[in-house]
């Protein structure tokens, strides 16, 4: 099977396959080869694929919706992070939990620092009326 895996700003991998397992909203699936035409809406979790070399391939996914038509499989996710073991995977999705928190809060500093600003402007139009 050819997979490709879509982010929304790129295409994240591509390659041929002998498996995908994911899991769906209604349950786990796994498509082989000759698994019939199929269209879902995946939920956050593990995908895992198997390449034609025998590569091990998993991915933390967000949300997105899989589609397999004859022998191509696309996938269309938020986001994606691969990792050639559970393990390896783990420690990636930590690490850009990471980074993505720190830019949360790096966000809501300057959120707050503009709204007290505001205020602040707000406040001494008031003293000169």
């Amino acid at each position: 099977m050819n997979l490709t895996i879509f982010l929304p700003e790129k295409t994240y991998w591509q390659g041929r396959v002998k498996k995908v397992v994911g899991e769906a909203k209604d349950g786990s699936f796994c498509l082989l080869p000759a698994h019939i035409d199929f269209v879902t809406i995946m939920i956050p979790g593990i995908f895992y694929t198997l390449t034609e070399e025998g590569q091990e391939i998993y991915l933390a996914i967000n949300e997105g919706v899989l589609l397999k038509t004859g022998k191509d499989v696309t996938l269309a996710t938020r986001n994606a992070v691969k990792g050639e073991s559970l393990g390896s995977l783990k420690r990636q999705v930590e690490e850009d939990f990471k980074k993505v928190d720190q830019q949360d809060r790096k966000a809501r500093q300057a959120l707050q620092k503009l709204e007290a600003d505001f205020v602040r402007r707000f406040l001494d139009l008031e003293t000169y009326e």
